[in-house]
């Protein structure tokens, strides 16, 4: 009964709690400044990171396997979600637009929504929707619901026909949102941003303050006051010489950004918002420090891959299965996966160690090496091939054999 009693509590905590305290939307913070995702992605450092994953995501190529009659298992070109979700789920969008949509909401509101567009009981489109706009709550009959508005329309839609993929934390009724938990870096981000453009806009070049010997006519003041910034104040007029008369003395006050540590602490923002996208920062262009993963570039790219890459692919991976194929479909071997392949592209070299190791070790034949590269098949290529120089030691010539070639040379 304990059980039953706390799985109840849990629902009813479930079904309460709305994802929309976390989607960052209008938040405030200590640093004063209003985190949403206009603010947030007028950060360099924040539009590099989500650019960077869901750039790199949705580039990946998205295929549909099967089980063929053989037990291989095999893309299936045939279905109609690969058309989908490898090329276009719906009018207006390529595949790699709409992953970019869903995987920008996944990193800034840990959210991805898109309304499945139904003929009968097959899905012929993805339509993305705003994060911004949904309101998620659960049913008393153990369904989750999603209210939304857009073009006027109101939509009231089940987890039957929305595709919802959620980013960290996991929670039935929405991920953790970037923009909720990152406030405060972001906030602190956006104010040293604004901190050096106002430095640079107000400052005087030089500033501080001028000492006169005898008290100033109101006509002396004025001209101080306002002759004075006109000509010394702003980024144009930057070093431009003082002349100064009549025992009037100038002291320096103005602290320039590098003896205040702006610099530095702009820097240390750049690093913050890397650390909650799980980006290496000279992957953002922020090459300031040695690197700390690894043991150069090349390990922090793979360590990108494993680490910060695998798990959003896998997570969408196992989205789409369970929310797009058939439970027939799924106990017959039917899988959605990423293919990880497309990432060595660009490297020649990696690609060709790859590909060598694959025919050597024969795990893949020289057509399927040839469709990879957009090659035609060859014949006789579609036969896997070993080395066979690890044999075992009882199948070697024996040293009789070995030695009635060199008698017969003689």
């Amino acid at each position: 009964m304990n059980l039953f009693r706390k799985m109840a509590d849990l629902v009813r905590t479930l079904s309460m709690r709305q994802p929309q305290d976390w989607n960052g939307v209008q938040q405030s913070s200590d640093a004063g400044e209003t985190v949403n995702a206009q603010s947030a992605l007028s950060l360099s450092a924040v539009w590099a990171c989500v650019n960077l994953l869901s750039g790199t995501i949705s580039s990946l190529p998205l295929m549909v396997y099967k089980i063929d009659s053989s037990g291989n298992r095999v893309v299936d070109p045939s279905h109609p979600l690969y058309r989908l979700l490898h090329d276009s789920p719906n009018y207006d969008q390529t595949a790699v637009d709409f992953w970019d949509y869903i995987n920008s909401s996944i990193e800034l509101w840990g959210n991805g929504y898109a309304r499945k567009v139904r003929s009968g009981a097959r899905i012929v489109g993805l339509v993305p929707i705003n994060p911004e706009w949904v309101n998620v709550r659960r049913l008393s009959n153990g369904k989750i619901e999603y209210r939304w508005t857009q073009d006027g329309r109101q939509f009231v839609e089940t987890d039957e026909t929305v595709l919802h993929i959620r980013g960290f934390g996991g929670e039935p009724l929405g991920g953790m949102s970037t923009l909720h938990f990152a406030r405060q870096a972001f906030s602190l981000a956006r104010a040293t941003d604004r901190a050096a453009g106002e430095t640079f806009k107000n400052g005087m070049r030089p500033s501080g303050v001028l000492t006169f010997e005898k008290w100033l006519s109101q006509e002396q003041r004025d001209l101080v006051e306002k002759k004075l910034p006109e000509k010394f104040i702003g980024s144009m007029n930057a070093g431009r010489p003082l002349i100064l008369e009549g025992g009037t003395t100038w002291h320096q006050l103005t602290i320039n950004p590098e003896d205040a540590q702006m610099l530095e602490s702009r820097s240390f923002s750049v690093e913050e918002i890397c650390r909650f996208f799980g980006v290496p920062p000279f992957m953002v262009g922020h090459t300031d420090k040695a690197t700390s993963w690894g043991t150069g570039l090349e390990q922090q790219t793979l360590g990108f891959q494993k680490f910060t890459l695998r798990r959003r692919l896998k997570r969408i991976e196992q989205a789409l299965e369970k929310q797009l194929l058939t439970s027939a479909e799924r106990a017959n071997g039917m899988t959605i996966e990423f293919s990880l392949e497309g990432l060595l592209r660009g490297d020649s070299k990696a690609r060709a160690e790859f590909y060598a190791s694959a025919l050597m070790n024969g795990w893949t034949t020289i057509n399927e090496v040839r469709a990879l590269e957009n090659l035609p098949p060859v014949e006789g290529g579609n036969v896997p091939r070993m080395q066979s120089q690890n044999i075992p030691i009882t199948q070697t010539p024996q040293p009789a054999a070995l030695a009635a070639p060199q008698a017969t040379q003689e």
